[in-house]
C-alpha cells in the first residue's frame, strides 16, 4: 500500500519536479515518510543504499557523485571531512535544529555541528532466537556467544556476524577487555586470532540479509544493529513464527553508532536537502523512524510520539548504565587503515 501511494504521488508530480538524491543505509527510512516529504515539496526522492560505512566511503572514493544527502556514522563523517567532501550547513534553514538532544550535539567528529544533523542511532548487539537459546542453555548477553567454541559448538552454522571490519573487530576487542577504538597492533592481532578461532562455526559474514535469516529461523544468533533486530522481532511475530526474537547489549560493551545527515559537495539540490533535514527534525517525522524501524532517536521533540514499548526498550534507548558501556567508533589514519585492511583480508581469506 505504501509503495502504491509513493507511485501515485510520483505520477502526480510535474515532469520538471526537483529530485533529491539520498545515499542511505538499507531500511533506514519508511516509504510513508518519503511520500509525505515528496508531497510537501512537490519533488522526488531517489535513494541508493549501502550496508556498511566502508562500502559507502569506497564508492565515493571511486568517483560516485551527485548525492545531495548521505547518512554516515560519526567516524565516517570524520573521514568525509578529512577528504573535504562535505558542504557546511546553513543553520538559518533549519528552524527545528533546536529539537535535538544536547547529548547528541558537538560530537568528536563535528564540534559545533557545522556539517552534520543527528538523524538516528543504533547499538551493535546480539539478536537471537529466544526459544533456541533457552533450550540450549546459552547466555544471550555476552560476546562469548559468537566467539567461544564451547558455546558455538551448539550453534554451528546458525550464527552470522557483520561483514564489517570495524564492527567485528570492535566486538572482539571489547570481549578481550579493550576499547573498541584500541589501535594497538598486538591487540588487533589478538582480536584477529579470536575471530579466526570462531570463524569455522559461523554461517556467514552478513550485513544485509541477516534480518530475514533470523526471522525465518535459519539463523539463531546474529551480530547486528538494534533497529534490524527490532524489525526481525516484528516480522517474526507478524508471520506467526513459533519462536520470538530477542536482542541484548553484551555486558562487555558495544558500539553506539550515531548517524547524521550531511550535505555532499557534489549534490545539486542543497536547498531541497536543507528542507529534507528540517523535515526530519520535526518531532512527528523523526518519531516515525523509531516507531517503524526501532532506531534510537536523538530528537527531544520526537519522544512524545514514540510508542512506549519502543521508548522503554533498553536496547533501543539504553539507560545510563548501558550508555556507559557504549562507544562511538573513531576514524583511523592512513597507516592504521592499511594495517586493519591487511588483517581483515587475512580474516576473510583464511
Amino acid at each position: 500500500m505504501l509503495r502504491l501511494l509513493a507511485l501515485v504521488l510520483a505520477l502526480a508530480l510535474p515532469a520538471q519536479a526537483a529530485t533529491l538524491y539520498l545515499y542511505n543505509w538499507n531500511n533506514y527510512i519508511s516509504d510513508r515518510t518519503i511520500a509525505r516529504f515528496e508531497a510537501r515539496c512537490a519533488c522526488r526522492v531517489v535513494q541508493d543504499y549501502y550496508s556498511d560505512n566502508e562500502e559507502m566511503l569506497a564508492k565515493l572514493a571511486a568517483g560516485a557523485s551527485g548525492y545531495d544527502l548521505i547518512v554516515p556514522t560519526g567516524n565516517a563523517v570524520e573521514a568525509l571531512l578529512r577528504s573535504k567532501q562535505l558542504r557546511p550547513l546553513d543553520k538559518a534553514r533549519l528552524p527545528h535544529f533546536g529539537n535535538l538532544k544536547a547529548e547528541f550535539l558537538n560530537g568528536f567528529f563535528d564540534p559545533g555541528n557545522r556539517y552534520s544533523v543527528p538523524y538516528a542511532y543504533t547499538v551493535t548487539l546480539l539478536g537471537y532466537n529466544m526459544e533456541k537459546l533457552q533450550a540450549l542453555g546459552l547466555p544471550a548477553d555476552t560476546w562469548a556467544l559468537v566467539f567461544e567454541p564451547r558455546y558455538l559448538a551448539k550453534l554451528k552454522g546458525r550464527v552470522t556476524v557483520l561483514d564489517s571490519q570495524r564492527e567485528l573487530m570492535a566486538a572482539a576487542l571489547r570481549y578481550l577487555g579493550h576499547s573498541a577504538n584500541d589501535s594497538d597492533e598486538k591487540h588487533w592481532k589478538a582480536a584477529r586470532d579470536l575471530i579466526l578461532r570462531a570463524k569455522p562455526y559461523w554461517a556467514a559474514f552478513n550485513a544485509s540479509s541477516y534480518i530475514k535469516e533470523l526471522t525465518v529461523g535459519n539463523i539463531w544468533v546474529a551480530h547486528g544493529y538494534s533497529n534490524d533486530m527490532f524489525q526481525a522481532r516484528a516480522d517474526a511475530a507478524a508471520a506467526g513464527r513459533p519462536f520470538r526474537i530477542g536482542y541484548a547489549i553484551p555486558r562487555e560493551g558495544a558500539v553506539l553508532a550515531l548517524d547524521s545527515l550531511v550535505l555532499h559537495n557534489t549534490g545539486r539540490q542543497p536547498d531541497l536537502a536543507h528542507r529534507f533535514m528540517d523535515f526530519m527534525l520535526e518531532g512527528e517525522n523523526s518519531a516515525e523512524l523509531s516507531n517503524l524501524i526501532g532506531s534510537g532517536n536523538p530528537n527531544r521533540a520526537a519522544m512524545a510520539y514514540i510508542r512506549p514499548e519502543i521508548a522503554d526498550n533498553p536496547a533501543v534507548f539504553p539507560d545510563g548504565a548501558n550508555m556507559g558501556r557504549l562507544e562511538m567508533l573513531r576514524d583511523l589514519d592512513r597507516r592504521q587503515r592499511r594495517v586493519l585492511n591487511r588483517i581483515w583480508t587475512e580474516i576473510k581469506l583464511r
